[in-house]
């Protein structure tokens, strides 16, 4: 009798478990055929790097433990869900052959004890992972039915184990044993039971293990849990370089028609197949629109959204032109959009898929307008999504293609291609910020040449430091250190232009390549290897994305050169600052480009002066508003995002708020008055309080 239940019993696993193969196999191949719609991906081969950041994230889940409880809720159900597959295995084998178990010989033992701990843990992190998202109700989860699916099947899973294996105690007779701690305990709470009820309840209990975890097989790569699979490939293919922005090539084929050209992402289909990974990848952890500053302060924009949508719409859009059902078993989910879009057969379904336009209908222009580019979103992920790089991607539809642009951007993006910068100001004056101070000796890359002298570095002043009356004296302050430390630089004058980072932020690549190739040629006409700049959005365009443009160079923050300075004893800070201190990072200093410690030791070089950080600070600090070209615009909606990181700053009781970037300076500056503390809390550049300190000795001579 036993014999036949065994063989019913096995052929009937079997059954299952091909078919749940099938169904997972098939939804993963769904899915790539989707993402197969992209445009192909270009691909370096630094396998080191991509490997040692699948070490780091995936499997050290380095950004996971930035939040501890969620991170530690994480560690416990990854690492513990990989190890508790060998007891699943193991129940397997129980199950089919009664009597069998893993071939661990005298380890046997002390796998089964480790095996219950693991168990445990899991089930004490299902626990925790349902009280915050239920209990204490954080912010950014959901608590719909799909969201706390996961936790019943892993739950499920856990008490069918230790259920299953108390049955199994009492079958076969073995009573109490420190081995299985837990089952033991189920085992003496149920030891009345005769041992063929106990017999029946364990197979109740293998076969709910065997389905559950054969349905959440198959319910993963059709769910938010895809990037169990997407998320380590996501991470290996996520660029080496933060934020850098791919290149648009503007050569047309001559045979093209003119009215089927488009430049940037105007369907799904344009985005490239590493970004569509992206949207499959999505925890939907809500941690990128925690420290959004745009949704934080009550705009449209949501990271999270942004992923969520367009990925429902690839989904859709991908059953129509493959003609692939999502969602499978095919026939439980036949009223669903994307299964009936997959059976109305490809012409007819893609051509009702065309009346929903990817910008407009599924995602707005005021959400991607929202976006400043600061990449906290993508710091945050910890799958490595790239959400500022998807969000560009469809200004520069809108910009390029459909020509829509907010007017206020448009106005500074004329103001750059007529007078190479953003207030339209004449491309003549941006030499007369010397004027300030005539004993600063800053030269012209022309004067030098009429002189016969060289020069090492090109300081790069930027539109900021040329025209803008507040950001002119950090360029000044930054030169006559310079002057002191014996540096020798040059400046291009009235050569200079624009960077180009508003443009092409703003997302007029065509505008930002016309910018570069002059720049490019001005720099190697003066044969320039060396830039230095006050501008961190010009650092980081020089140095990460004018190499595609053929042009590389060494690029330097001013901050960098001189904490150089300082430390070789070059300048000497002496003067006592008397202050309370708090320091901003620059997104396009900090997060783009890792620079986060010279600001701050400078600063901590300066006598008397005591530097303390807000709460959001370095990899985490928040951005100020100004960038991805919303320097130039209005806020409209919600609070101003300049104002909540001067409430942040203010918070520390601080007397100064200090900064690296003209930009932050501008904002901050403009937050402490509109806060009404500007008398109160002064807003200065590092090279500014740097220079209080280092020219007392020269204040000393002209007194």
């Amino acid at each position: 009798m036993m014999d036949t239940f065994l063989l019913i019993n096995l052929l009937a696993f079997l059954a299952i478990v091909i078919y749940g193969l099938y169904l997972f196999a098939r939804v993963v191949a769904t899915r790539i055929s989707y993402i197969k719609l992209g445009k192909k991906s270009e691909f370096d081969r630094d396998f080191k790097e991509r490997f040692r950041r699948i070490g780091k994230i995936v499997f050290g889940q380095s950004k996971l433990l930035k939040d501890k409880k969620s991170g530690t809720i994480h560690v416990m159900m990854f690492y513990g869900f990989i190890l508790v597959q060998f007891g699943a295995i193991d129940m397997f084998i129980r199950g089919l052959a009664p009597g069998s178990h893993l071939p661990f010989g005298p380890f046997y033992a002390g796998f089964t004890f480790f095996q219950e701990l693991v168990t445990l843990m899991i089930l004490v992190a299902v626990v925790w992972a349902f009280h915050r998202r239920y209990v204490e109700k954080i912010v950014r989860l959901k608590r719909g039915f799909k969201a706390g699916l996961v936790l019943i099947f892993i739950g499920t899973l856990m008490v069918s184990v230790l259920a299953g294996n108390g049955m199994a105690l009492i079958w076969h007779g073995e009573g109490l044993t420190w081995t299985e701690p837990i089952a033991s305990l189920i085992a003496g709470a149920f030891s009345w039971l005769p041992q063929t009820a106990a017999i029946v309840l364990f197979y109740v209990f293998w076969w709910i293990h065997t389905i559950t975890i054969l349905t959440f097989l198959v319910y993963v790569p059709q769910s938010k849990h895809a990037h169990l699979i997407a998320a380590p490939i996501n991470v290996f293919l996520s660029k080496r370089v933060p934020g850098k922005l791919k290149k648009i090539d503007f050569d047309m084929d001559e045979e093209e028609n003119e009215d089927e050209i488009s430049f940037g992402v105007g369907k799904v289909e344009d985005f490239e197949q590493h970004q569509m990974i992206d949207f499959y990848a999505c925890v939907e952890c809500g941690r990128c629109t925690d420290v959004c500053p745009a949704s934080g302060t009550g705009k449209m924009l949501s990271p999270m959204d942004i992923m969520i949508k367009v990925r429902d719409h690839l989904t859709e859009r991908g059953a129509a032109v493959t003609g692939n059902s999502p969602w499978v078993p095919s026939y439980a989910f036949s009223n669903t959009n994307g299964n009936q879009a997959a059976s109305a057969g490809a012409n007819e379904a893609a051509a009702g898929m065309e009346s929903a336009s990817l910008i407009g209908d599924v995602i707005t222009a005021e959400e991607l307008s929202g976006c400043t580019t600061c990449r906290n979103c993508e710091d945050a992920c910890p799958v490595n999504n790239e959400h500022v790089g998807t969000i560009i991607d469809m200004r520069r539809y809108l910009v390029m293609t459909e020509g829509k642009m907010d007017p206020d951007a448009q106005r500074a993006v004329m103001n750059i291609e007529r007078q190479g910068n953003p207030w339209g100001l004449s491309k003549k004056d941006r030499i007369k910020w010397r004027e300030l101070d005539e004993e600063a000796y800053i030269p012209t890359v022309k004067e030098l040449k009429k002189e016969d002298k060289e020069f090492e570095y090109l300081f790069w002043v930027s539109s900021m430091g040329s025209f803008d009356n507040r950001s002119q004296k950090i360029a000044l302050a930054f030169a006559k250190l310079m002057n002191k430390a014996g540096i020798n630089f040059a400046i291009l004058g009235n050569k200079e232009t624009n960077s180009g980072d508003t443009a092409r932020r703003i997302g007029n690549e065509f505008l930002f390549q016309e910018i570069a190739e002059k720049n490019i040629k001005e720099f190697e006409k003066n044969g320039v290897t060396k830039i230095v700049t006050i501008d961190p959005h010009a650092y980081n365009i020089f140095k990460n994305e004018y190499p595609d443009f053929g042009f590389e160079a060494e690029v330097y923050h001013h901050t960098q050169m001189l904490y150089d300075m300082v430390m070789n004893g070059k300048l000497e800070p002496k003067r006592e600052i008397n202050q309370k201190l708090t320091y901003h990072d620059s997104c396009y200093l900090g997060r783009y480009n890792g620079v986060y410690d010279p600001p701050r030791e400078i600063l901590k070089s300066i006598p008397g002066l005591e530097l303390v950080e807000m709460q959001r600070n370095k990899e985490n600090g928040m951005c100020c508003g100004a960038g991805g070209g919303l320097m130039w615009t209005e806020e409209t909606t919600g609070n101003r995002i300049n104002v909540a990181r001067t409430e942040q700053a203010m918070e520390t009781q601080s007397t100064m708020i200090s900064s690296a970037c003209p930009f932050c300076l501008t904002m901050l500056s403009d937050g402490t008055k509109a806060k009404e503390v500007d008398e109160d809390i002064s807003t200065l550049d590092v090279a500014e309080i740097l220079a209080l300190s280092v020219f007392i000795e020269d204040e000393a001579k002209t007194a």
